[in-house]
């Protein structure tokens, strides 16, 4: 099978087939191209992906990612990062083994097709030739004939008058005889002519042509090869980074593996548990004897019943007991938080108060390390008083001597808040159980409650602080009620442990050593409601005071 033998008439259809073929190629190339353009897209839509939801640094956001089900969710972006380089590589590995070689094999291709077909159209150009001289010749030849046959037949139609003269008929056939002789050399000149040419069209439409043929046929089968093999690069190109995908999809189902949805629950409770018990049953109020408000009998059942200390830890009041609850709430929120962390439940503020000391306790570690890389330098200097004066850094050494005692103290500080939360400072309960003692001898019974003035009356607490600058609370029908009642008479009295500032909306102020009228006890939420005089109420945190409350000499309570 050869073009030269089977398609020698077809020199303008592979000239069309041959073109044909280029443009194909070139029309692969640019689908490469634009394959190459949107994996590069596609890669960088990803990384932008990737990052956008990648968590800001120093943000409540990057705190969320303790949780499994965040982590396996940031190895998920991480690994579609890695994932978007692979079809970098892609778009890389395309552009340099295909686009680029293939570019350059067309522009050969375009310069052979060139060569080839310009072989081609001389040879016919040279065949054509051949044959208009053969045309020429043949022609001639026929005229010559024709000629020497009219001359023939004059001649014959002289001699045979006899009118003519001799010399005439001489004339004739000398005539008639040299039109024979150019018939004759025409005769041979296009006999020779026809042989020449025979010559030539068997030379090119066996030899001439088909070789012209044959290399534009292996010119396209290579063309064809070539286009096979960039197929395969294609395939192979992404087959090369399917294991790394691969290992890119196993990571992200490793991740998803990971998620443990019962360490992530427990970091729920870690996080917001707030160390108080549920409240009690709420118990029944009889309005219907004379209004005469006396202290709960539930919270003295105890007390009366066996005369033993009873400890009543604090906890949320399940319904809104004062007008002022809910102002109360949202302006603790509008606030700056105390230093101790007291307005947190108990589990929140040890966790803050350790994460404080842990805090200190690195800073210490910074300017301890910065004191002794000083020490060694003024050594240093001692030994090499060329390299420095050792005076010079007993300023810095002296500002962070100060600094680490300064620290130090505040660790100090903290860690007494924290083994107070812990329980494994006694010094107040100890303090409070003495002062109840010295009322056991009256029958005053002594109980511990534990709940903190970091919860509002409601029972609520305030970890995270508002930016809001507005506060609208609405009223209900329960405070005209309250508005109405008569003055609260006295149940016992309390004593002021520590200075409180009563800043929000039915608290009062107290200043430490204090000494106040109960009119109403702890329910249960962290607040009793004390008196200074006739005109002045209002609540203290229960853990601020210490409460004596009358029964008739029966007992004494005392709150810490």
């Amino acid at each position: 099978m050869s073009w030269g033998t089977e398609l020698w008439d077809q020199f303008e259809n592979l000239e069309k087939h041959t073109q044909w073929g280029i443009d194909f190629l070139e029309k692969y190339i640019k689908f490469v191209k634009e394959r190459t353009e949107i994996e590069i897209n596609y890669a960088k839509q990803l990384r932008n992906l990737s990052k956008k939801y990648q968590p800001k640094k120093n943000s409540k956001e990057e705190e969320e990612y303790k949780y499994t089900s965040c982590k396996a969710f940031q190895t998920t972006l991480t690994e579609m990062t890695d994932y978007a380089g692979q079809h970098e590589v892609i778009s890389e590995n395309m552009t340099l083994q295909i686009t680029a070689e293939l570019t350059r094999f067309v522009q050969e291709m375009k310069q052979e097709k060139k060569s080839h077909f310009h072989d081609g159209r001389k040879a016919q150009q040279h065949i054509e030739t051949c044959w208009k001289h053969l045309e020429a010749s043949k022609r001639r030849f026929e005229r010559d004939c024709k000629e020497a046959d009219r001359a023939q037949q004059y001649f014959e139609k002289m001699d045979a008058d006899i009118n003519v003269t001799k010399a005439d008929v001489e004339k004739a056939r000398q005539q008639a005889q040299a039109r024979n002789q150019m018939a004759d050399d025409s005769k041979s000149d296009y006999s020779s002519t026809l042989q020449k040419f025979n010559v030539e069209q068997h030379e090119h439409y066996y030899t001439h042509i088909p070789h012209i043929f044959q290399k534009l046929q292996e010119m396209e089968e290579k063309r064809i090869v070539r286009l096979c093999e960039s197929l395969k690069i294609y395939a192979e190109v992404d087959r090369q980074v399917v294991p790394i995908i691969g290992k890119c999809l196993d990571g992200i189902t490793k991740a998803a593996e990971s998620i443990d949805q019962t360490h992530d629950s427990q970091l729920v409770i870690d996080a917001f548990k707030s160390g108080f018990e549920p409240p009690g049953d709420v118990e029944f109020e009889d309005f219907s004897q004379p209004m005469k408000r006396t202290i709960s009998e539930s919270s003295l059942s105890n007390s009366r019943s066996d005369g033993k200390p009873e400890v009543k830890f604090g906890s949320k009041s399940k319904g809104k007991l004062w007008p002022f609850i809910k102002k109360n709430k949202l302006s603790l929120k509008l606030g700056a938080g105390p230093e101790d962390f007291s307005n947190l439940p108990p589990e929140q503020r040890r966790k803050k108060l350790q994460q404080k000391v842990d805090d200190l306790n690195k800073d210490i570690q910074k300017e301890i390390d910065q004191r002794d890389a000083l020490t060694k330098m003024k050594d240093v200097y001692i030994k090499n008083p060329q390299m420095g004066d050792p005076a010079s850094v007993d300023q810095k050494l002296a500002e962070l001597g100060h600094n680490i005692e300064k620290l130090q103290q505040e660790v100090q500080k903290f860690q007494g808040w924290l083994a107070e939360v812990e329980g494994r400072l006694p010094a107040r309960n100890e303090a409070l159980r003495r002062q109840s003692g010295a009322y056991e001898s009256q029958n005053t019974s002594a109980v511990s409650n534990c709940a903190q003035d970091r919860e509002s009356p409601d029972g609520s607490y305030t970890e995270e602080q508002s930016q809001e600058n507005e506060v609208k609370v609405m009223t209900t029908d329960f405070d005209d009620e309250f508005d109405d009642e008569e003055p609260l008479p006295s149940i016992g009295t309390c004593k002021a442990l520590y200075s409180f500032e009563g800043h929000n909306e039915g608290t009062i102020s107290v200043t430490e050593g204090e000494v106040f009228h109960v009119i109403e006890e702890d329910k249960g939420d962290g607040w009793t409601r004390v008196r200074r005089n006739e005109d002045e109420e209002g609540y203290v945190p229960t853990s601020y005071v210490e409460v004596y409350l009358d029964r008739n000499a029966k007992g004494a309570m005392t709150y810490i």
